[in-house]
C-alpha cells in the first residue's frame, strides 16, 4: 500500500473513485446537497497541485437497465469544476474507446470524470475483466469512497489488485478509518454510544460491540420501546418488535454485567397518529395509553442524557431520538445534538454516523460544531460491527 501523503503524483494519473452520489432534484436535476463532493475536494486538489492529473469515477442512484439520464453524471459537472476550480472533463460511458482516449491525453492539473459506473451491471457483480478495463484510466489507484467500501463491487474491492504498489487511501477515507477507530480504541473515558431508529434488530450487532468498549449506551428512537416493554411497561401502539424482547432483556443484563450504564428514555411525547398534525402529550415511557404511540422523548429524557453526553469523552451518535423529520416530534433529537456540541467545546471527540444521525446534525446546522461527521452510512456501521470491509481490504492487501 502507498501512502496519500508522500507518494509522488507528478506525471502520473490518478484514477480516483469517489462517492458522488449526491442527491438531485426530481424537476431540475440539479445537485441539492454537495456535501459528498466536498468531502472529495482535499484528495483531488492534493493531486492536482503535486502535477498529476486526476480521472475520477463514481455510482448515482440505482439505474436499472444501462444509461437512465436521471443518474447520469453529467448534471453534476459544472457544479464540480465550480468546486475545484478548474474544468472537468466528461467521459459519456465509463469504458468506451473515447474514455480512454481522454485519460490517455489527460495532461497534469486536468481532471476527468466518467460515466455512471453502475450503467454497467459488471460494477455492481464485482466482474474482473470490467475492473480491468477500468484500471486503464490510471497509473495509481486512490480510494477515497468509504460509503461505498462495505461492497465488493468492481471499482472498490477488485479494481486494487492492478496496482499492487500504486494504491492507498484518499484523505476522507483515511479520516473515516481514524475517526471510528478513536472512538473504538481509545483510552479516553467516559465513551457514550447513543444508538437510536427504529428497529432493535438492525442495531443488534454494532449494541453488542459497543458493549464490550463503551461506558454509556443511550438507547433512542423507536427500538427504544422494545427495552421499555422488555422491563414490563406499557408502551400502546408505539413501534415494538416483540421477537426481540428477549434480545433486549439480554442486552440490559449483558450491559449490567459488563458495568454499562445503559439508559433507557422515562418520558415520551406521545401522538394519537402519526403525524406532524396530531394530538400529543408527555407521559412516562412505560405508561403510554392504547391508542397513543410515542414518537419522541420527553424533556426529562433530554435532561439525563445531556447529563451523560457532557461529562463524556468520547461520543459516538448513530440514529436519532425520535421521528425528528416532523417539526413536533424533533425537539429530543435537536438536544442530544446540542449536548453533542456542548461536550465537544469543552474537548470531548464526537463522531456521527448513519444517515439519519447525518441528516439531523445538518438539519440543525451544527455539523461544523462537532469533531467528526461520517459519509459512510452502511459503511460506518459495518466497520463499527468489526467486519472486515472490502474496499479498505483491498487496499491493506
Amino acid at each position: 500500500m502507498a501512502d496519500i501523503h508522500s507518494y509522488d503524483f507528478k506525471g502520473k494519473r490518478a484514477l480516483i473513485r469517489v462517492d458522488f452520489n449526491v442527491p438531485l432534484d426530481k424537476e431540475t436535476l440539479e445537485i441539492t446537497d454537495d456535501t459528498r463532493i466536498r468531502a472529495a475536494l482535499p484528495t483531488i486538489k492534493h493531486i492536482l497541485d503535486a502535477g498529476g492529473s486526476v480521472v475520477l469515477m463514481s455510482h448515482l442512484g440505482r439505474p436499472k437497465e444501462g444509461f437512465e439520464d436521471k443518474y447520469s453524471l453529467k448534471h453534476i459537472v459544472k457544479h464540480t469544476a465550480e468546486l475545484l476550480n478548474t474544468e472537468v472533463k466528461f467521459a459519456t460511458d465509463c469504458i468506451s474507446a473515447d474514455a480512454f482516449e481522454l485519460s490517455a491525453n489527460l495532461q497534469a492539473g486536468e481532471v476527468l470524470l466518467l460515466e455512471n459506473l453502475r450503467f454497467y451491471k459488471q460494477e455492481t457483480a464485482g466482474t474482473e475483466s470490467f475492473a480491468e478495463s477500468l484500471a486503464k484510466h490510471g497509473d495509481v489507484y486512490v480510494n477515497d469512497a468509504f460509503g461505498t467500501a462495505h461492497r465488493a463491487h468492481a471499482s472498490t474491492a477488485i479494481i486494487a489488485k492492478y496496482f499492487p504498489n500504486d494504491k492507498m487511501f484518499g484523505y476522507l477515507l483515511e479520516a473515516e478509518i481514524k475517526s471510528v477507530d478513536r472512538v473504538l480504541n481509545s483510552e479516553d473515558k467516559p465513551l457514550t454510544a447513543i444508538v437510536g431508529g427504529a428497529k432493535v434488530s438492525s442495531k443488534i450487532t454494532i449494541i453488542e460491540r459497543l458493549l464490550d468498549k463503551v461506558d454509556n449506551l443511550i438507547v433512542g428512537g423507536g427500538m427504544a420501546f422494545t427495552f421499555v416493554k422488555a422491563q414490563g411497561g406499557e408502551v400502546g401502539g408505539s413501534l415494538v418488535e416483540d421477537d426481540y424482547l428477549d434480545v433486549a432483556r439480554k442486552i440490559m443484563s449483558e450491559a449490567k454485567t459488563k458495568g454499562v450504564n445503559i439508559y433507557v428514555p422515562t418520558d415520551a411525547v406521545i401522538a394519537d397518529t402519526f403525524s406532524n398534525e396530531a394530538n400529543r402529550k408527555t407521559v412516562p415511557s412505560n405508561e403510554i395509553p392504547a391508542g397513543w404511540m410515542g414518537l419522541d422523548t420527553g424533556a426529562q429524557t433530554s435532561i439525563d442524557c445531556a447529563e451523560i453526553i457532557k461529562n463524556s469523552k468520547l461520543i459516538l451518535w448513530n440514529g436519532p431520538m425520535g421521528v425528528f423529520e416532523m417539526e413536533n416530534f424533533q425537539q429530543g433529537t435537536k438536544d442530544v445534538a446540542n449536548a453533542i456540541v456542548e461536550a465537544t467545546e469543552k474537548g470531548a471527540f464526537s463522531l456521527i454516523g448513519g444517515g439519519d444521525s447525518v441528516a439531523a446534525i445538518n438539519k440543525f446546522k451544527l455539523a461544523d460544531k462537532v469533531s467528526y461527521v461520517s459519509t459512510g452510512g452502511g459503511a460506518m456501521l459495518e466497520y463499527l460491527e468489526g467486519i472486515e470491509l472490502p474496499g479498505i481490504k483491498a487496499i491493506n492487501n
